[in-house]
Formats: C-alpha cells, sequence, structure tokens
C-alpha cells in the first residue's frame, strides 16, 4: 500500500448493482480563537493552516509605558498590582496616567511610601502625613475599592475635612478647660477685658456683683456727666453676655449712688446659681474685635486653690495661707510675718 487515503469505501449491494462510494469521515473545526500573547499583542489564528494554524490577522495593543498599567482591547487602560504573587486589579480607567495614578496609590499601600511609583513621592509635608495616615486607617481592601470605583479622592478629602474639623474641636475644649471663652476668643478674635473675683458679698443676699470702678468705667460707660444720662444710668441699662456654651446672659447694669459703685443686679442671682460661684472663684469678661463687639462672660472654680481659705478683711477678702504644723492649722495673716493658731 503505496498512500494512505482520508476515506474509506462502503460498497452497497442491491441484487445486481454493486456501488462503491467514499465515505469521508468529517470533523468539525473550532472557529477562530483569540489567544494572548504578549502583555500588548492579540493574535488571531486559523486552526486549519498550515503547520497547526498560520496568523491571519494580528492586531497589537499599545504598551504601556507607566508600571502597573495595561492596555484594553476597547482603548481604555487597566491599573494592576501584584500581591503575594497573586495578581489584584485596580480598575480601568479612560486615561493612561489615571491607571499610572491609581496603581501608585495601590503600591504606596501595600509596600509602604518608599514603593517603586510612577508619580506619587512623599516629601514629608503635612498633606503627605495626612494621605499615609488616611491609607493606614483603610484596609487594602478598602483602597482598592476606593480606586474600582474612582471615589479614592473624594473619600481622601472627607476624611481630611473631618480630621481638621475635630482638631479645631479639640483645640477648643482643650483651650476652654480653664477659661472657656479664652480659648473661643483666641478662634473668634476676642480681647479680654478685665477679670473679678467674686466676695462673700457678691455672692450673698444683696444679688449684685461689683464691677471695679475703673473697669466700669473703660469698658461700660454709662453716663456723660449731665443730669438726664446720670438717671438713666441710675435706672440702668441691659447687657447682653454670652458663655462658653454659647448661653445668653442677659445682667441689668447701673450705677448705684448710695455705694458709688457700678454693679450687675438682675439676673446675677441666676449666674451664681448655674455656675455654683464661691468666694474666691473668678469671673473673666470679654468683647470680641469684629463689629458686633459681643460680650462674653466666663467663670473659673477655684478649686484648685488648696490650702487657701478666704476670709473678711475689710469690705473685700484677701487669701490666707494655711500651715498644718504638728496637727495643728496655723494662719499666716496677709501683709503679716506672724502665724497664729487657728
Amino acid at each position: 500500500m503505496e498512500g494512505v487515503s482520508c476515506t474509506d469505501e462502503t460498497t452497497i449491494t442491491n441484487d445486481s448493482l454493486s456501488i462503491s462510494l467514499p465515505l469521508k469521515i468529517f470533523s468539525p473545526s473550532p472557529p477562530n480563537t483569540l489567544n494572548r500573547v504578549g502583555s500588548g499583542t492579540s493574535t488571531v489564528v486559523d486552526p486549519n493552516g498550515v503547520c497547526g494554524g498560520a496568523e491571519v490577522e494580528s492586531r497589537k495593543l499599545p504598551s504601556s509605558k507607566f508600571k502597573g498599567v495595561v492596555p484594553q482591547p476597547n482603548g481604555r487602560w487597566g491599573a494592576q498590582i501584584y500581591d503575594k504573587h497573586q495578581r489584584v486589579w485596580l480598575g480601568t480607567f479612560n486615561d493612561e496616567h489615571e491607571a499610572a495614578g491609581a496603581y501608585d496609590i495601590a503600591a504606596v499601600r501595600f509596600r509602604g511610601k518608599d514603593a517603586v511609583t510612577n508619580f506619587k513621592t512623599f516629601s514629608g509635608e503635612d498633606s503627605d502625613v495626612g494621605e499615609i495616615e488616611f491609607m493606614n486607617s483603610h484596609s487594602k481592601s478598602e483602597i482598592v475599592d476606593m480606586l474600582r470605583k474612582h471615589s479614592y479622592a473624594d473619600e481622601m478629602l472627607y476624611s481630611k475635612n473631618n480630621t481638621r474639623d475635630k482638631q479645631r474641636r479639640n483645640l477648643v475644649n482643650a483651650a476652654t478647660t480653664s477659661f472657656g471663652i479664652g480659648g473661643m476668643c483666641e478662634m473668634k478674635a476676642c480681647e479680654v477685658l478685665f477679670e473679678k473675683t467674686v466676695t462673700p458679698s457678691d455672692i450673698g443676699k444683696l444679688n449684685r456683683l461689683v464691677i471695679p470702678k475703673q473697669q466700669a468705667e473703660k469698658h461700660f460707660p454709662l453716663c456723660g456727666g449731665n443730669s438726664t444720662s446720670a438717671a438713666a444710668a441710675a435706672k440702668g441699662v441691659l447687657l447682653n453676655f454670652e458663655d462658653v456654651g454659647g448661653k445668653v446672659w442677659r445682667f441689668r447694669y447701673s450705677y448705684w449712688n448710695s455705694s458709688q459703685s457700678y454693679v450687675l443686679t438682675k439676673g446675677w442671682t441666676r449666674f451664681v446659681k448655674e455656675k455654683s460661684l464661691k468666694a474666691g472663684d473668678a469671673v473673666r469678661f470679654y468683647r470680641s474685635s469684629g463689629p458686633d463687639r459681643q460680650l462674653y462672660i466666663d467663670s473659673k472654680n477655684r478649686s484648685d486653690a488648696v490650702g487657701q481659705l478666704y476670709i473678711p478683711v475689710g469690705p473685700e477678702v484677701e487669701p490666707v495661707q494655711m500651715v498644718r504644723l504638728f496637727g495643728v492649722n496655723l494662719l499666716k495673716l496677709p501683709g503679716s510675718d506672724v502665724v497664729s493658731d487657728s
């Protein structure tokens, strides 16, 4: 047998008629398949061609010059990164530079700020530190999800704004621990007017706070010297003050001829009760430097004045140092070097 035929002969017999028909064995040929060659080339092959298939069409996708960026058949650009020998898809982007930027973000999150990137470098500025903190506050999968949804920039901006607001609130809270308005005024451009130490008579039955004359005439002037304005001063005016919590306090401010003193009367008793003021506590007054000239009031309890007692000395009170020696309390009177037994 000199040759191999791809046919088989089948004999059909019908009495005197004998016909030999060649029977061909057909095998379906697979359709043209798309094989990926390299990273940026697509080739269509014909499986029925010579030597198992001949190229009938070759179409090359433009390769990217950026790390982690791969071209897509639809003209877009994909970003990917490898983590523990597994490919992590970062999403598809219209612009090649966007895809490169997405890879940079993932590289820094996966491999640290010293990772090899296309563009991103960290110079140690506050904005860079903020972005690194933002990355580290989210898991790898969360960062990848943001990149795929193209929401990374918005999420980071939102986080930075929240961080700044939180820092600002912490600054205000820290500054308002003792004299709350003081910290607030630093942010609202306020000036301190004066501070008054509360005396026993200020919180007593007279229901009034005496304002030192010098401070009263300087900051809360009432009259200009004529009889009309003097009568108005005796009647008084209403002054509105805001405390650290934003609550507005309204006091009647007037001049008492009987004691020749400037006083806050109506509303003062309620302030004393709510702030739990005691003799020796301090009240401080402020005014904003803005056009509204808003007045502020704040109080500070002298609970940190350990070992000090306030006893009447004349019309006001002065601090008296208490010393305990051998189980006996000794008082040192103000303006004297004498220590007496209590």
